[in-house]
């Protein structure tokens, strides 16, 4: 490799996984197993994700003959080329200064952000036995479903690879089955209440508003 100590670096593997699981299970606080399957679908994508960043890259491996075709001037073995989409698009600035990698930062926050402030108006509304509808879940009904799309989003716009790319698309449609188990219980508990709220409100993009 062109740069010692670039992959190959399990510690960091393991220190960011851990913190960006205890992260998420903070905000998240998983009860049933429903909530179980999710967080751990969730905790499943950053370890694969922690693991080519930080242990071996597989997607430069697998894709390094098409890379160093298509881009001859970038060091695919360097760590800064795992930011692939900084690299494709040849932006000057230093990768961790980029757009992709910005815009990275805001989803990811905004997702963690979303899962934390709806945590405790989900749990309140539990456990008075009333809907949730304060908070993130005014605008959304899946909140809490719809950070986690946002984190792995951000992820990806970051450090995109070939298994978390493959992992996307199965954990979205889990995450709306989930959703969707829900929403028939709850429409089961709370009758016209539930649909009243479930016509006003979308389930994870919210609307557009006027200022």
């Amino acid at each position: 490799m062109a740069e010692p100590q670039t992959y190959g670096l399990w510690s960091l593997v393991a220190l960011n996984s851990i913190l960006f699981i205890f992260f998420a299970f903070t905000f998240f606080k998983p009860k049933t197993a429903r909530d179980w399957r999710a967080f751990g679908a969730f905790s499943a994508f950053l370890i694969a994700f922690f693991t080519e960043m930080y242990g071996f890259p597989l997607t430069i491996f697998l894709l390094a003959g098409w890379l160093q075709s298509r881009f001859p001037g970038v060091d695919w073995w360097s760590h800064d080329a795992g930011h692939l989409l900084e690299m494709m698009f040849g932006w000057r600035a230093h990768p961790h200064f980029g757009p992709f990698h910005i815009l990275s930062l805001v989803l990811v926050g905004g997702g963690f952000w979303l899962l934390s402030a709806a945590w405790p108006v989900l749990y309140s509304a539990q456990r008075e036995g009333r809907l949730a509808t304060t908070g993130p879940y005014r605008s959304i009904r899946h909140p809490q479903y719809a950070g986690f799309v946002l984190i792995m989003i951000g992820f990806l716009l970051q450090w995109p690879t070939l298994l978390t790319l493959a992992m996307f698309p199965a954990l979205v449609i889990l995450y709306w089955r989930l959703a969707m188990a829900e929403e028939r219980e709850t429409a089961a508990r709370f009758g016209p209440a539930w649909s009243a709220y479930r016509q006003a409100t979308p389930a994870f993009v919210p609307r557009l508003r006027p200022l």
